[in-house]
């Protein structure tokens, strides 16, 4: 018979997803040349573009943001955040091969986009495939140290896994980013798994 671990369940902001926001700017620099237009932007004084509207009616939960993420796609309009929001809405619908396809194909038009590193191993750990969430987490800790719920995650993926001491490695790194409040659970989490 198998053993249960019980720990407490994560606030939904640790293991809800993260939409992407914001065009990332590409790093198109050579070595040994000089970039002439790294100041140069376009802006568009009428309106927002397709993305930015889409991104603003997804957070307001209009379900219109996927027919404008789609939009968005068709446009060449910020390829990689679109599609890796379009994943985070066929999740939440329970659509997980699309959303699948989708955070892969924002991981091919760029493979450093943590989001859908994050996103996509909160999908893999939902459907039960440990396995894929860890290495997802971890990639997208190795891209964005920074961004605490990987650590959180990537520490509740490895007690599951019974990595115990790398567990909590991952538990204190995510300690470390955040503030005494956000602190509570991951100690919890740390004392039960130090028994």
């Amino acid at each position: 018979m198998a053993k249960v671990i019980a720990f407490p369940t994560p606030s939904p902001e640790k293991f809800g997803f993260k939409p992407a926001s914001k065009k990332k700017p590409l790093n198109l620099k050579k070595p040994g040349q000089l970039d002439l237009f790294s100041e140069a932007k376009v802006i568009n004084l009428n309106r927002l573009s397709v993305f930015e509207e889409a991104f603003m009616l997804d957070e307001r939960g209009d379900k219109k943001s996927k027919e404008l993420y789609l939009k968005a796609i068709d446009q060449m309009d910020s390829l990689a955040d679109a599609y890796c929001n379009l994943g985070i809405i066929e999740s939440e619908d329970k659509n997980f091969i699309p959303a699948i396809d989708y955070f892969t194909k924002s991981l091919k038009e760029d493979p450093r986009h943590y989001e859908a590193h994050y996103n996509l191993a909160n999908l893999y750990a939902e459907v039960g495939n440990i396995q894929l969430a860890k290495i997802h987490y971890q990639l997208s800790i190795a891209i964005e140290p920074d961004f605490s719920n990987s650590h959180f995650n990537l520490g509740i993926i490895l007690a599951i896994n019974k990595e115990v001491k790398l567990a909590i490695e991952s538990l204190e790194n995510y300690k470390r980013l955040v503030s005494p409040q956000d602190q509570i659970q991951a100690n919890e989490l740390i004392e039960s798994l130090s028994k």
